[in-house]
């Protein structure tokens, strides 16, 4: 049987802009892409910690080093600048590969740095 674990995750990113007028999707920093081993056009599941919202949208890659995180499209109602997400994937796992399973997890400062790193 497989079953659904964590796959990556971006922790307390801030939301630096939304775009309603756009066709959808969700903007992130390059870098943080490949720092958590999310891909573009991956599907993504996404919680306002600000708002209570969830949402899921796909990736598209922002600018590197713009340390940017917008939302477009529908999710712009969803959120607003300043707001902070954590931004999740997931993958399906038998019960054997889940033992060694670690996910990939990038912590943001509220400057959408990086201060943390784990299972990279």
């Amino acid at each position: 049987m497989l079953k659904h674990f964590l796959s990556s995750k971006i922790h307390r990113a801030i939301v630096t802009d939304a775009d309603v007028d756009y066709e959808g999707s969700m903007a992130i920093d390059e870098e943080f892409l490949e720092e958590a081993g999310i891909t573009p056009f991956e599907k993504i599941l996404v919680g306002n910690q600000t708002n209570g919202h969830r949402f899921e949208t796909y990736a598209i890659p922002a600018p590197r080093g713009s340390r940017a995180i917008v939302l477009n499209g529908a999710v712009a109602h969803l959120g607003k600048k300043g707001d902070r997400l954590t931004i999740m994937t997931f993958g399906l796992l038998s019960n054997e590969g889940a033992k060694d399973h670690a996910p990939k997890v990038i912590v943001l400062n509220d400057s959408n740095e990086i201060i943390s790193r784990r299972g990279i």
